[in-house]
């Protein structure tokens, strides 16, 4: 991991070094936290832009709400901050991680009063699953973990504690030589991968999984809006497994993962085994939305200069 010079602590620039926590920390011991995902490119009129930045902190706040945290912070106040922390590394395009956690004090389940403490760090980051990825597309598999109930660990909150599920499908995929895990909801119904929302694209028609049971991806959205926009018919809509092998076309999206084919689910070839038609032309106009190219999408943009 390529580290930057400063991190955004409670309202203060700190070294990226002495960001530290006791280890006491609520948050270290439960998983009481919440984050977000964010990226800024390098637009091609020379400027920066962070992708769909307000929308990103409102849904930090509706996290926040759902976990009964108390942050001391409203999603102006959290995106002028993420600019600060840009800005102040002189970073031109990157990776942005907002994290509000319950920091040390009572130690117990219960938070008590423990203070809500939050951070934003920055930090050169490329493809998530790969350069080559985005191109060829990637091996998957079908988790033997299921995706939590939805009355579990609430699915609408992007909760640190929620990725131990993640975690563990993620680590059974790579060691199973594949590069990521399709989770299937907890009626057998396709639901999300380990990062990433899924798609799949069958007889003219771009599928998705609804709400549901999936944390409601921004990349998601927009991928949604942009196909529409193009003339194509988008469905939230259940689908199983042996629907995702016959699929022509399947990709992931997310702020990491950006937009990845799937090449190939549990030795089953998706399509021609590589991304398809429908696929790249959706790849590459996200990639003109986020890069300022399609003045259509100006609206999703926060722009800043570094």
């Amino acid at each position: 991991m390529q580290t930057t010079k400063f991190i955004w602590f409670d309202g203060k620039m700190v070294p990226w070094e002495e960001a530290q926590v006791h280890v006491l920390t609520h948050a270290l011991h439960y998983g009481s936290a919440i984050f977000e995902g964010i990226r800024a490119y390098a637009c091609a009129d020379g400027t920066s832009a962070v992708f769909r930045l307000e929308d990103h902190c409102k849904r930090m706040l509706n996290s926040a709400k759902i976990l009964r945290m108390d942050l001391p912070y409203n999603a102006e106040e959290l995106a002028r901050a993420c600019i600060e922390t840009l800005e102040a590394n002189k970073l031109p395009e990157g990776y942005i991680r907002p994290l509000s956690f319950v920091g040390r004090g009572e130690m117990g389940v219960y938070p008590g009063s423990n203070a809500v403490q939050t951070i934003i760090a920055v930090w050169p980051w490329g493809a998530y699953l790969g350069a080559e990825a985005l191109e060829k597309g990637i091996r998957v598999k079908t988790s033997s973990f299921a995706r939590s109930h939805v009355n579990t660990s609430m699915s609408k909150a992007k909760a640190s504690g929620n990725y131990i599920n993640s975690i563990l499908a993620k680590i059974e995929a790579r060691e199973d030589g594949y590069d990521e895990a399709v989770m299937l909801d907890t009626n057998g119904f396709v639901s999300e991968a380990t990062g990433e929302n899924i798609f799949i694209v069958r007889d003219g028609l771009i599928k998705t999984t609804p709400w549901t049971s999936i944390l409601g991806g921004i990349t998601r959205q927009s991928v949604m809006t942009v196909a529409r926009d193009l003339g194509y018919a988008v469905e939230e809509q259940q689908f199983t497994r042996d629907e995702f092998y016959i699929a022509d076309e399947a990709f992931f999206t997310g702020t990491a993962a950006e937009l990845t084919p799937i090449r190939e689910l549990d030795h089953r070839q998706i399509g021609q085994g590589h991304a398809g038609p429908v696929t790249k032309h959706l790849q590459a106009e996200f990639f003109k939305a986020v890069k300022g190219e399609n003045p259509k999408y100006a609206g999703w943009l926060h722009h800043y200069t570094v």
